[in-house]
């Protein structure tokens, strides 16, 4: 009897773990499936024609729940220039800037301002506005954090400038259709953007606090002649220097014929 006790409670056992087992699967189920992502245009190629992209973002979301669309790419390391006055007179190079953990690209669209539906926790915990890149990147050499943030200001612009970086509120579109909320943002990517794999993350927000998080990429890549000229400038830069010769010298005869033929050479 004892034994035959002790192999009903075993069986009790495993069963109330695998019911358990599969409430956790379900529920996780159920809250993965709340938040979706879809980024439509996902792979980019660039040939001798391209001259940037766009790229659509979508998905459905539970209803009332704000939303943050993240673009970037992986962090690396980038060294600027840093100019200053020299005898107080001329505007020299005076050293260099190291700025680590930085992404080449970084795009964040909200359907509300982030400030006003994230804690500065959470902004620093997801990397989410330019305060929290701030303080995630480390910028090299400075004295202290004043000086980081005028040097990170100068960075911002550089990017900005360069259609790198750029944040907005508002331009999320969503609707609310058979008991979801779908969402919508179309972006203008920049030719700038580099051959890499991009990742665009959504957050769904409530209370304050990032609730759902989804991933999806968007893969940047050369092909035919530029894919090949572009290996050949980084294997055999050489070789890569003739040809480049050549063709320059090439296009310049053939401008020389073109004025010849049309008499506009004197």
């Amino acid at each position: 009897m004892p034994e035959h006790r002790t192999q009903n409670t075993g069986y009790r056992i495993r069963f109330l773990l695998f019911a358990l087992c599969s409430l956790l699967f379900a529920l996780n189920g159920t809250a993965s499936a709340e938040l979706t992502i879809k980024a439509n245009h996902d792979h980019i190629t660039i040939d001798f024609f391209y001259h940037g992209s766009t790229v659509s973002v979508k998905g459905i979301s539970e209803p009332g729940t704000d939303l943050i669309v993240k673009i970037t790419s992986p962090e690396g390391h980038e060294a600027l220039r840093k100019k200053g006055k020299v005898a107080g007179l001329l505007w020299m190079n005076v050293g260099k800037l190291t700025f680590e953990r930085a992404p080449l690209l970084y795009f964040l669209h909200s359907t509300k301002n982030i400030e006003d539906i994230l804690s500065r926790e959470e902004m620093d915990k997801y990397v989410l506005g330019y305060p929290a890149l701030s303080r995630h990147m480390e910028v090299t050499p400075v004295a202290n954090d004043k000086e980081k943030n005028i040097w990170f200001n100068e960075f911002l612009k550089y990017k900005e400038a360069s259609n790198l970086y750029s944040t907005s509120s508002g331009k999320i579109s969503t609707v609310t259709k058979n008991g979801k909320q779908e969402y919508s943002i179309v972006l203008d990517w920049p030719y700038q953007a580099s051959p890499d794999n991009y990742i665009v993350t959504v957050y769904a927000v409530k209370n304050g606090k990032v609730v759902e998080t989804a991933e999806a990429k968007v893969l940047v890549e050369q092909v035919g002649i530029v894919k090949g000229l572009a290996g050949m400038a980084k294997n055999n830069a050489a070789f890569y220097g003739i040809v480049s010769i050549i063709a320059a010298l090439g296009a310049g005869f053939g401008v020389g014929l073109v004025f010849r033929k049309g008499g506009g050479a004197h």
